[in-house]
């Protein structure tokens, strides 16, 4: 008599299980995420890890282990190696997530046809044609003889390829379209993208394969699936930028062979993204002359310092509440930043809307935004201009005093760079720094002294 086959049900946005079917999930509490999947006996079961020549993986003493330089293929792409920790590590499993159109694939197609310089690269593709694949090569890209196209979706096929080719570099667009024959669910679920991973992961590691995986993300901006899916890779990437802004930001949240801070900028053209290489500059070219309500802060990102206006618009509210809106900016950075000014600086905003963003779309997280922030704030407020060549750095604690910032001397020398005049920053900050020739460092210690000199 055949054995009745079990089911269990699976929740697609963390991965728990059930016995029975739950319109809400106990784990992470989303809504109708409950798939119904079949159990198997006869799963097969995978032994060690094994690379294409046949050898078998063995435990090692840790002293026998011969330590060896990790080398990295640099791309023509400066800013993707920066952002990659020095360029691509063979081996290396690179996750990259971004919202639908943001140019995920053509950021990887352009990589791809610069590292089959240096090696073979196989692209398999599950969303396109070899065909629409090819006419965005035509556009933006230069033909290669070591560059592979292979449309499909099926995992045992495309291994079977990767046998063949023994390529260097291999591009996975996306991992939510793969598919596991032996898993019975259909492709995008927790089960197939967990066993397709880790079916990547081991080709990747025992062939010394560096491979990148395109990874759709949800309506809240996280990679969809598993958050085991993270964890697993080596590096996680994230694609950001707005629709109606050409500039892209590429940020790197996880980097086991490089810094978690860093990101590249790119600007999305006719002819594919390209590498911006002075930001700061790109991101002040349209700030008007006398404009108030608007602040230059030295932000820095990962090793980078960044030049960015912070611009406010406060008006008094016309309801109950005052409404606060932040784009670019933290919100609850923002509340703390407004109850300071009003409670240490004097300033009734308790009646005043509030709109506060970044020009250039860029996510500014640090605290030594803080003194930026709250100068204009009461910019707008006092509708009181600031100088096109003044610069504030500094954070701002509860009592209202202005605190130390790290790394002050690349700040101030991109400030100097771009040609300011004026650097407002902390008093701490000043033991050490050194004089820079056309620049004048006013040290400061409290928020209502920073705007008693600002606005006279």
């Amino acid at each position: 008599m055949a054995k009745k086959a079990k089911t269990i049900f699976l929740c697609q946005e963390c991965g728990s299980t059930s016995p029975k079917y739950l319109g809400r999930c106990p784990n992470c509490g989303a809504w109708g995420s409950f798939v119904e999947e079949l159990l198997k006996d006869d799963k097969p079961t995978r032994g060690a890890r094994v690379s294409i020549s046949g050898e078998r993986s063995k435990p090692q003493k840790l002293a026998e282990i011969q330590q060896r330089p990790v080398p990295k293929y640099a791309t023509e792409i400066e800013e993707f190696n920066r952002v990659l920790g020095g360029g691509v590590v063979p081996g290396s499993l690179v996750l990259i997530g971004g919202d639908p159109g943001i140019g995920k694939s053509t950021l990887l197609l352009q990589v791809s046809t610069q590292l089959a310089k240096v090696g073979k690269v196989l692209y398999v593709s599950g969303e396109e044609s070899a065909q629409q694949i090819k006419l965005r090569a035509d556009r933006i890209a230069s033909e290669d003889a070591e560059f592979y196209l292979y449309a499909e979706t099926n995992v045992n096929d495309i291994r079977m390829e990767i046998e063949r080719l023994a390529p260097d570099f291999l591009v996975i667009d996306s991992i939510q379209t793969m598919l596991l024959p032996d898993i019975d669910s259909i492709p995008g679920t927790v089960s197939q993208i967990r066993a397709v991973t880790a079916e990547l992961m081991q080709i990747a590691k025992t062939n010394e394969i560096a491979t990148f995986i395109v990874g759709h993300v949800t309506k809240e901006g996280n990679i969809a699936g598993p958050r085991m899916l993270e964890h697993m890779v080596d590096t996680v990437l994230y694609f950001e930028g707005e629709r109606n802004n050409s500039f892209r930001i590429l940020r790197a949240v996880k980097n086991r062979f490089g810094s978690t801070n860093e990101i590249g900028i790119f600007e999305m053209g006719a002819q594919g993204l390209t590498e911006v290489t002075n930001p700061s500059e790109v991101f002040l070219e349209e700030r008007l002359q006398g404009a108030t309500g608007s602040a230059i802060v030295a932000a820095l990102e990962g090793t980078r310092p960044i030049l960015v206006e912070v611009q406010a618009l406060v008006t008094p509210t016309l309801f109950g509440n005052a409404k606060r809106t932040t784009t670019g900016i933290d919100y609850n950075r923002a509340s703390l930043i407004m109850a300071v000014l009003e409670k240490r600086a004097g300033l009734l905003l308790q009646n005043q809307d509030a709109f506060l963003k970044s020009a250039g779309g860029v996510k500014l997280n640090e605290p030594a935004i803080d003194l930026a922030v709250a100068v204009a704030i009461a910019s707008s407020y006092k509708e009181k201009g600031t100088n096109l060549t003044e610069c504030f750095i500094g954070e701002i604690g509860l009592t209202g005093e202005i605190r130390r910032v790290t790394r002050i001397e690349q700040r101030v020398g991109e400030a100097s760079k771009l040609g300011f005049t004026k650097i407002y920053l902390p008093k701490n900050n000043m033991t050490g720094l050194k004089a820079q020739k056309g620049i004048t460092l006013i040290p400061v210690e409290t928020l209502s002294e920073v705007l008693q000199k600002v606005f006279k």
